[in-house]
C-alpha cells in the first residue's frame, strides 16, 4: 500500500496515538476505484482507552464556565474556516462530493452548524425558573457525561459537527466514530480540534466499523449517551445494544420523503424537486425521492422530471461544475442497480436513466439519474430508501389522497408541499407525519432543529434543541433566587 496517505493513528486524551492491534483498511476513492488512504479499525482496547479518557476528563471539563466552552469552539470555528479546501479535498476523496459542492455545501454545512450553535448557545439559560406559580422551583440543564458519537458517510461534516460542537458546549466529553468508509474529513476535523488546544480527553477519536468500535461504545459501561446517525437497521441494533447499560440514545435514521405537487404548484416545483433527489447523487436521508403529483398535471410532471434527469451531468468528483459525482462505494452501487431493476420488474414505467454506468464512463461508482412514473406506494422502489439518484412519481386525485400515500411509509422524516393555497398548505403541514415539512421551496429557517418520528429515528440536531439533546434536565425545589 506504498503511496497511500497513512491515516492508521487515532486521537486519545489529547494525543495522536497507534492502534494497539491495528487492523488495515484501504479508503477508495469512489471516483476512481483507486485506494487514496489507509485507515486502522479500532479494538476494544482502543475504545476503553478512548472512553477512559473521556471519563477522567469529564469532571474538569463539565465544571468549566459556559464563556470558557464558547471560547474553545470559537477557535474550532476559526481553524475550520481556515482549513475549509483541506476539508474540502478529503470529502471529495472519501465519498464522492463533486468539487465545488464539496467546498460550497458539504464544507459549508459544518461551518454554518457551527456558527449556528455559537449563536443559540450565547443566550442558553443553564438554569430556568420553572414559572412564577413555583419561585422557588428551578429546572437546570446539565451535561450527559460521556457520549459516544457515530457518524455516516453521505454528510459527513454535517453530522460530525451537528454532534461534537454540541456535545462540547453542553459540557459532555466525546469519542467520535466516523464512518470507516468516509473517514479523512474526520481526521482533517480531529486535527482542527487538536490545534484549538481542548483539554486532553475532551474530545477523542477512534475509527472503527458497526461491528467493532460502534457496538463497544454502543454497550460501554463508561459511555452515557449514544448519538448516531445512518441507516434504520443499524438504529435499531445499536437501540438493542444500548439497553443493558441504559443509555440515553438519539438516532437521526433513514428517510423517505414525499414531495406532494399539486397543479397550482409554481412553475418551477417539479424541477426543484427533481434537482432535490439527484443532490449528493440522490445520498441524502431528507432526499424528496417520491414525488406524487395531481392528475390534471401529472405528464407534465413526467416529462419536466424527465428533462431534468437529461440534463444532469454524471462526472468525476476531481472535476469542477454543478454535476453530480458518484455514489459512495461498490457495495451501494450494487444495492442501487438491484433496486432500479426491481422497480421495471415491479412495472413502474422508466422514464429516464436506468441500469448500468451512465455514457462514456468505464469506472467509478457513477449512477444515471433515473425516473420512473407510474410508481405505486406498494412497490419496492416506494418502499425502500434507496439512496441513489431515483425518483419516483406518483398520481394522486385529492389532497386526503395524497396525504394518506404520503404518510403510509415506516419513515418520517421530511416531506416537501408545493401549492400556491396558503390553506391548504397549512393544513397539510399539520397532517403530514414527519420531523419536517418544508413548502414551496424554503428551506428550514437558521436554527431549526433537523429530525424525523417514526423509522426515522426521533433526534432533534441543531440550535437550542440540538444543544438540549446532550443535556438531562433537572428539577430543583427550594431554590433561594436571592442567594
Amino acid at each position: 500500500m506504498s503511496g497511500l496517505a497513512d491515516k492508521r493513528k487515532f486521537y486519545i486524551n489529547g494525543a495522536w496515538v497507534a492502534p494497539s492491534q491495528p487492523r488495515d483498511l484501504e479508503v477508495i476513492d469512489p471516483s476512481t476505484e483507486e485506494p487514496v488512504a489507509v485507515i486502522s479499525l479500532g479494538d476494544q482496547a482502543d475504545t476503553d482507552a478512548a472512553v477512559a479518557a473521556a471519563k477522567a476528563a469529564f469532571p474538569g471539563w463539565s465544571r468549566t464556565s459556559p464563556a470558557e466552552r464558547l471560547a474553545y469552539v470559537e477557535r474550532i470555528l476559526e481553524i475550520y474556516q481556515r482549513r475549509a479546501s483541506d476539508m474540502a479535498a478529503a470529502i471529495t476523496a472519501e465519498m464522492g462530493a463533486p468539487q465545488d459542492m464539496s467546498l460550497n455545501d458539504q464544507t459549508a454545512a459544518g461551518s454554518y452548524h457551527i456558527e449556528t450553535f455559537i449563536e443559540a448557545f450565547r443566550n442558553f439559560e443553564f438554569i430556568r425558573p420553572l414559572g412564577p406559580h413555583a419561585p422557588n422551583s428551578m429546572v437546570a440543564w446539565e451535561p450527559v457525561g460521556v457520549v459516544g458519537l457515530i457518524t455516516p458517510w453521505n454528510w459527513p461534516m454535517n453530522q460530525v459537527t451537528l454532534k461534537v460542537i454540541p456535545a462540547l458546549l453542553a459540557g459532555d466529553t466525546v469519542v467520535l466514530k466516523p464512518s470507516e468508509i468516509a473517514p479523512l474529513s474526520s481526521v482533517v476535523f480531529t486535527e482542527i480540534v487538536d490545534e484549538a488546544g481542548l483539554p486532553a480527553g475532551v474530545y477523542n477519536m477512534v475509527n472503527g466499523d458497526g461491528l467493532g468500535v460502534g457496538t463497544q461504545l454502543s454497550t460501554h459501561p463508561d459511555v452515557d449517551m449514544i448519538s448516531f446517525t445512518g441507516s434504520t437497521r443499524a438504529g435499531i441494533a445499536i437501540t438493542k445494544a444500548a439497553a443493558d447499560t441504559l443509555k440515553k440514545v438519539a438516532l437521526e435514521l433513514g428517510g423517505k420523503g414525499a414531495n406532494l405537487i399539486f397543479a397550482d404548484a409554481d412553475e418551477k416545483a417539479v424541477v426543484r424537486g427533481a434537482r432535490h433527489c439527484f443532490y449528493n447523487s440522490g445520498q441524502s436521508c431528507n432526499a424528496p425521492t417520491r414525488m406524487l403529483v395531481e392528475r390534471s398535471f401529472y405528464e407534465t410532471a413526467v416529462e419536466q422530471a424527465r428533462k431534468v434527469a437529461e440534463e444532469t451531468q454524471v462526472a468525476s468528483a476531481h472535476q469542477p461544475g454543478r454535476h453530480i459525482g458518484p455514489v459512495v462505494s461498490k457495495q451501494q452501487w450494487d444495492k442501487i442497480q438491484g433496486l432500479i431493476q426491481q422497480g421495471i420488474d415491479e412495472g413502474a414505467r422508466l422514464v429516464a436513466g436506468g441500469p448500468g454506468l451512465p455514457e462514456g464512463v468505464n469506472r467509478g461508482y457513477f449512477v444515471r439519474p433515473t425516473v420512473f412514473a407510474d410508481v405505486t406506494n406498494e412497490m419496492t422502489i416506494a418502499r425502500q430508501e434507496i439512496f441513489g439518484p431515483v425518483l419516483s412519481i406518483i398520481p394522486f386525485d385529492s389532497e386526503e389522497e395524497a396525504v394518506e400515500i404520503a404518510n403510509d411509509t415506516i419513515y418520517g422524516l421530511t416531506n416537501y408541499v408545493q401549492t400556491q393555497d396558503g390553506a391548504r398548505r397549512n393544513r397539510l403541514a399539520r397532517q403530514l407525519r414527519a420531523g419536517m415539512v418544508e413548502m414551496n421551496g424554503q428551506s428550514r429557517g437558521r436554527g431549526a432543529a433537523f429530525g424525523g418520528v417514526k423509522a426515522s429515528g426521533r433526534a432533534r440536531e441543531g440550535g437550542v434543541w440540538g444543544l438540549e439533546e446532550f443535556m438531562d434536565s433537572k428539577q430543583i425545589s427550594g431554590w433561594d433566587p436571592e442567594a
